[in-house]
């Protein structure tokens, strides 16, 4: 995400060096203990740990900057009972990029009671363009489980460009940028629409170019908007052109102004089925009124997409900068119950999360009320059964990922010691994680 919306996602990959250290000290005994491995279903570029990276709070929105929009409705109201016949907008939960995300949806709806989670949500990895073709592992396993029902829907975010979190500097972003307009990567994009429909999910939501209206990726729009509407046309187009597809493209800006109002790097009608927003709560101290109404917020997406004839969707919200903040839960589930996404999936790790993530309890609550089902559990249940969900020892903040974040299963009780972080190449290639114990207290 750009800076005021930023998320810890990603981390460089550990050098080969660290593999051999860590493998040494595992296997000499010297103090370290191996926790739950990561379990990565394809290569370590997919994993995207959840190690936080700093980032610089959003700037005031110049005042120039500010559109004309309808009058919001205040948001500061409860859901309540859900209305006869209405039913649940279509929800999930961003539980782990790959398999394990896969696994984990039936806990969830568990928690919820039996609920039923018909979004499935993970990200391709941005390193490099094979991933971005979709030449990883785990897409099978989504694949399945979006298969199992006709109702459920699969949303996948596509990066835009290789190298898509390391920096690359505006001018460079710009000639990339008028590079994909003019189809260099053409290929690139056919070769992932060819195989997500010979997976059998030709259906598949494509969340293209996210946040494009940040700072943190690559596949960002400001150095160039014209050259980024170009290449999504691009992109979507090439897509659109393999026999046996029906994606829809996601136009997910994150939520305000950020570097560039999201409104200049809009594709067009023809090119976008979805307008989306990620949408967290912050900056610090912003209600959710205010989230509503402030300059590219929720009321401008609404009414954007209304006036475009486009339906809205959520693909990334949670908790942020405020903390435990249950009045944001329920306010978000009420905008949504009112202007009914296509789809909204929560972003379900610490500090954002409400089921893998202990340090959000009233929130939590808020969230198990609007969503169970009646018969719903009163114990928690977490990722691998009734264990106490995954907690951050350390306030996190985070930046959004050329790969998808993943979460560890729950903490055993009882392993007394801090996790290393090597990188999750190394992990897997280790067998799992590595921790040094506290104070030489003993392992469980």
């Amino acid at each position: 995400m750009a800076p005021q919306q930023s998320r810890a996602r990603s981390r460089r990959l550990a050098v080969v060096a660290a593999a051999v250290a860590a493998s040494a000290a595992l296997a000499s005994g010297t103090g370290f203990a191996a926790s739950d491995p990561v379990h990565p279903s394809t290569t370590a570029a997919a994993v995207r740990p959840a190690t936080p990276k700093s980032a610089t709070p959003q700037s005031a929105t110049p005042q120039s900057a500010t559109p004309q929009s309808a009058t919001p409705r205040s948001a500061t109201r409860n859901p309540g009972p859900r209305q006869a016949g209405k039913g649940v907008p279509a929800f999930g939960a961003y539980l782990d990029y790959g398999t394990l995300g896969v696994d984990r949806i039936a806990g969830f709806s568990n928690w919820l009671g039996g609920a039923e989670v018909r979004v499935g949500h993970t990200y391709l990895p941005g390193d490099m363009w094979s991933n971005i073709e979709g030449d990883v592992g785990f897409l099978g396993a989504w694949a399945d489980w979006r298969r199992q029902k006709s109702d459920r829907i699969f949303v996948l975010n596509v990066p835009m460009l290789e190298h898509n979190e390391a920096g690359v500097p505006d001018e460079q972003v710009r000639q990339l940028l008028r590079l994909g307009a003019a189809g260099q990567f053409d290929h690139h994009f056919r070769a992932l629409a060819e195989r997500l429909v010979a997976l059998k999910v030709p259906d598949t939501v494509i969340v293209l170019g996210w946040e494009m209206n940040g700072t943190t990726y690559t596949h960002r729009c400001a150095p160039d908007p014209e050259a980024w509407k170009q290449y999504w046309n691009r992109i979507v187009t090439t897509m659109r052109s393999v026999p046996g597809q029906r994606f829809r493209f996601d136009f997910t800006p994150s939520r305000g102004r950020d570097a560039v109002p999201w409104t200049q790097c809009y594709p067009g009608d023809a090119t976008v089925d979805i307008v989306g927003m990620d949408a967290y709560d912050q900056p610090s101290g912003l209600s959710f009124d205010e989230q509503v109404k402030e300059p590219y917020g929720l009321q401008e997406q609404v009414d954007f997409a209304r006036a475009h004839g486009k339906p809205v969707s959520y693909p990334e919200w949670g908790l942020f900068r405020n903390g435990d903040n249950a009045a944001y839960m329920r306010g978000m589930l009420a905008w949504m119950d009112e202007h009914r996404p296509v789809y909204n999936t929560l972003t379900d790790y610490c500090p954002h999360g409400v089921w893998q993530c202990s340090g959000n309890p009233a929130s939590s609550a808020a969230y198990r009320a609007l969503l169970a089902s009646p018969t719903a559990q009163t114990t928690p249940t977490g990722p691998t059964g009734p264990t106490t969900p995954v907690t951050s020892t350390t306030p996190t903040v985070p930046s959004v990922p050329t790969v998808p974040p993943a979460e560890l299963p729950a903490p055993v009780p009882g392993v007394d010691c801090l996790p290393l972080e090597l990188g999750d190449w190394i992990e897997h290639w280790i067998g799992g994680k590595i921790c040094t114990r506290i104070g030489g207290l003993p392992r469980a």
